[in-house]
């Protein structure tokens, strides 16, 4: 597996393979150590990082919509973003069972291994390359970043789209859920006049449909020409 080429992507080089390989290894692998930990650790570096930007780049904004801020860009949506766009579900250490279950591209997997990645990061070398590696991937998949964008909501503008040009309004269907019930996983379908246009996979049903509808969204702009 050649890390180089992940490390490539994330600007940085580790010094001890073992942690990024750690940061890699999902727990149904069943080795001594997995991603958990370092997925932790990620998730309060993530917090921080996002949260100290958005005070920076919003000096006016309040409390109130700063939290809502932060939530989403700190999220398995979000998350699960980032390790696509460094194509992580490709270096990851996974089962037989859970490769052959979708596993490099389930974004409850993904979006802990980018954590994992993240915390690993700040443990070799400290919050500010942990903070320099987010924000530019961020960056990269946020181009826009304002309360308007960022706090959208994409079943609205899809209700709204499919009203005026189909005179209906969408369908979420609940297609599976599984998982424990402390770390449950929900795949909605979006239905257009009994027609699917996208599945997405979430933490909750609210999430899932947001993203469900975001990718449809993306579909009837290619097919409506909006």
């Amino acid at each position: 597996m050649q890390i180089s080429e992940l490390e490539k992507s994330l600007g940085y080089q580790f010094k001890n393979k073992k942690l990024i390989t750690e940061a890699l290894t999902h727990r149904s692998y069943k080795k001594e150590v997995n991603n958990e930990r370092l997925e932790f650790l990620g998730d309060a570096v993530m917090d921080l990082i996002v949260g100290e930007y958005l005070f920076h780049l919003f000096p006016k904004a309040e409390e109130g919509i700063l939290s809502k801020l932060r939530a989403a860009l700190v999220n398995e949506d979000s998350f699960t973003r980032l390790a696509k766009r460094l194509n992580l579900g490709k270096y990851l250490y996974l089962s037989p069972a859970e490769e052959n279950n979708n596993g490099r591209e389930k974004p409850s997997i993904l979006s802990s291994a980018f954590e994992a990645v993240i915390g690993a990061i700040y443990l070799e070398a400290g919050f500010e390359k942990a903070k320099d590696v987010a924000l530019r991937l961020l960056k990269e998949e946020f181009p826009i970043i304002t309360p308007e964008e960022l706090l959208k909501d994409y079943k609205t503008t899809l209700q709204e789209i499919t009203q005026a040009h189909f005179g209906v309004v969408p369908e979420y269907r609940l297609i599976s859920a599984s998982g424990p019930d402390h770390k449950k996983e929900f795949e909605i379908g979006v239905f257009i006049q009994d027609k699917e246009y996208a599945r997405a996979k979430g933490k909750s049903k609210k999430t899932a449909q947001q993203e469900g509808a975001r990718l449809t969204i993306d579909m009837l702009k290619k097919e409506l020409n909006l």
